[in-house]
């Protein structure tokens, strides 16, 4: 395929003189504009000159927008709204709709393209107010300065089986963190804490299982930068710890293991290493990258080491935040307390929380009466990574909901009455579901869709081998597979909540659903697919990639056409006269409009007229007016041809 150099340089947005110079630069010989290069040289120049492509066109259109006088407008509006803005008569305004084909009364909207095309001539740029919500979010997004960001502490989550003393590890590291005499004794459960270590600070959240780490983040919480996952050495890898490394791989944070239980006599600790070897989780002292520590929360082994690798992880990832902006952060958990009303975990990751200070998160906001850490302190503020207790709350937030400072509490009672509302119109539509099989071929048409992830639960280990061979023998260069979970034994709400984040489809052979799952699942619109044959289970994975393949495009040619005059019709726009000079021209195919040998519009043809009846189609030897949907730029001479276009379907 290749492209002439006119065409290449109006691509880019240069000149073909500009094309030409930058052409012989490369020994690329061309006589002028309409010189033809092949599509490897047409690659490597768009390659060449791809920034500054787009630097030339910001320098035009900066220079374009100049002289525009800039309006602020809130979308949808109306005819009548868009001509006092642009101090025009609505009647001349309804005059530049109708030949762009849009028939509008006064009252009626119009698309904000229509609108930012209108205002163009008359030197106007539309410039769209943000909403509350928007410009809560810009606030945030724009105040936090680069140059202002310093390291904070790392923000850990220890999960892992549910025997493995993962709670008792996290006792031992808080009494170890507690000074001699404190008042108190160990600090209270806030659902997170700070421990100090060699100087450096270290929060752990102190969720209870991994549903709950997955559930905040099926919420948008991005809360964790580490997990600390917990194996006993005297009990190995067992199905929860798989579901921990899951759940922990789906949230694409660092892993640091901690072998636990050492004190005990009889352990294996090698055969602990390899077990995570066969998970994909290869040591560092077998040429690995996991991180693995001996530990002993009984007698306190190796738990100043663990500290260690987490600052050293923490290091590596180079985790900074802007203390000195608005604070914003995650709600860790919330409930209401006899005598303080709502009480508010909350976890700072940017700016300072202060008191007094207006807090929105989800359908709740705050004015902070007081801010209590992780000692049973009260305290004046508190930075990035600092958990904190807050009081003040207008009702219970929801475990991982963003919260946000704003300025005004006016703005703060705006927010959170918007988002009530729309929270009433959505329990009032229809739920959406989640993914299924027989929806993915239609989502990789609109484009969104090149993965397929599945969680496989089984009843038997030899039939979840069985059923990952087979499944890993289905190979496709287009579509991947990617086996989020597999596990022996029912489905349970950790695989639900998994497949909600993952976007995965549950597969369950020989085996049921767990009463909590199966509701779980209803609520968040989860498909389980359950199946009694290997075969079908397979058979259904493969139909369901063959549907993520992109289907090959046929096109040929059905008819072309001769533009021999044009004429313009009063609220109709442009109709093309023309001769058919091949096949047919058919009312609805894609089209496309040739000008000397280059394509100025592709679309579909709109109308098709013999004389003033409409028809379907016309064919050759015969006259026939031609009209599309928004374009009127049509020359006598202009070529149209129509085109047919099969989609014929891929199969791996």
């Amino acid at each position: 395929m290749s492209v002439r150099v006119h065409k290449l340089a109006k691509e880019l947005g240069f000149s073909s003189k500009e094309l030409i110079v930058k052409l012989r630069e490369l020994s690329v010989s061309v006589k002028g504009h309409m010189s033809v290069i092949d599509d490897e040289t047409a690659e490597i120049l768009r390659h060449e000159l791809e920034e500054a492509s787009k630097k030339k066109r910001k320098e035009v259109e900066k220079i374009k927008r100049k002289d525009f006088k800039e309006i602020e407008v809130i979308y949808p509006l109306t005819v009548k709204n868009l001509a006092i803005k642009l101090q025009i008569k609505p009647n001349e305004l309804i005059g530049k709709l109708i030949k762009l084909n849009i028939f509008a009364n006064i009252n009626q909207t119009i698309d904000k393209d229509v609108c930012e095309k209108i205002a163009e001539p008359y030197k106007v740029e539309l410039k769209e107010k943000l909403s509350d919500e928007q410009e809560l979010i810009q606030l945030h997004e724009v105040k936090e300065n680069s140059k202002k960001r310093v390291h904070r502490a790392p923000v850990v989550t220890m999960m892992g089986h549910v025997d493995h003393g993962k709670t008792l590890l996290l006792d031992a590291i808080r009494k170890a963190n507690v000074v001699d005499g404190e008042a108190g004794g160990i600090t209270q459960h806030i659902g997170a804490y700070e421990v100090d270590f060699s100087g450096h600070d270290i929060t752990f959240l102190d969720t209870p299982g991994h549903e709950a780490f997955t559930a905040m983040r099926a919420r948008g919480a991005h809360v964790t930068d580490i997990v600390v996952l917990v194996v006993a050495a005297d009990d190995g890898v067992m199905p929860q710890t798989i579901e921990a490394i899951d759940h922990a791989k789906a949230a694409k944070v660092p892993i640091i293991v901690a072998i636990n239980k050492v004190d005990k006599p009889n352990i294996n600790v090698d055969k602990v290493k390899n077990q995570l070897q066969e998970l994909n989780l290869t040591p560092e002292e077998w040429g690995g990258e996991i991180i693995c520590v001996c530990v002993s929360a009984k007698t306190g082994e190796g738990i100043e080491h663990l500290l260690e690798m987490v600052l050293l992880q923490a290091e590596i990832l180079e985790l900074k935040a802007d203390p000195d902006t608005y604070a914003s952060g995650t709600i860790v958990e919330a409930k209401i307390c006899k005598g303080s009303g709502v009480v508010a975990t909350a976890l700072v990751q940017s700016g300072t929380l202060k008191l007094q200070d207006i807090v929105v998160t989800g359908l709740h906001y705050a004015r902070v009466k007081a801010m209590i850490n992780d000692h049973g302190k009260r305290i004046n503020k508190a930075g990035p990574s600092a958990p904190v207790e807050i009081l003040g709350f207008s009702g219970v937030p929801e475990a991982g909901d963003t919260f946000y400072v704003v300025d005004e509490e006016k703005k703060a009672r705006s927010i959170v009455e918007k988002r009530r509302h729309k929270k009433r119109e959505k329990d009032l539509m229809p739920q959406a579901r989640a993914l299924t099989l027989e929806d993915l071929s239609k989502e990789i048409q609109k484009g969104k869709i090149k993965i397929l992830n599945v969680i496989i639960k089984t009843d038997v280990q030899g039939s979840l081998e069985a059923l990952c061979a087979s499944l890993n023998k289905i190979e496709s260069e287009e579509v991947e597979l990617n086996l989020v979970h597999k596990g022996v034994g029912n489905i349970n709400e950790s695989d639900v909540m998994l497949a909600v984040v993952s976007g995965a489809v549950i597969i369950g052979f020989g085996v049921g659903k767990d009463v909590k799952a199966s509701e779980t699942a209803k609520s968040k619109g989860v498909e389980i697919k359950l199946y009694s044959v290997i075969y079908e289970a397979i058979s259904d994975i493969r139909s369901a990639m063959e549907g993520l393949l992109e289907p090959h495009i046929k096109r040929s040619l059905e008819g072309r056409a001769e533009v021999r005059q044009v004429f313009k019709v009063s609220k109709v726009g442009t109709i093309a006269g023309c001769m058919v000079v091949k096949g047919a021209i058919v009312r609805g195919m894609e089209s496309k409009i040739i000008r000397e040998d280059e394509n100025i519009f592709t679309g579909t043809v709109d109308s098709l007229k013999r004389f003033k009846n409409d028809v379907k189609e016309v064919k050759e030897g015969f006259e026939c007016g031609i009209g599309f949907r928004n374009f009127n730029n049509i020359k006598a001479g202009d070529l149209i041809e129509v085109f047919k276009l099969e989609k014929i379907k891929k199969t791996l």
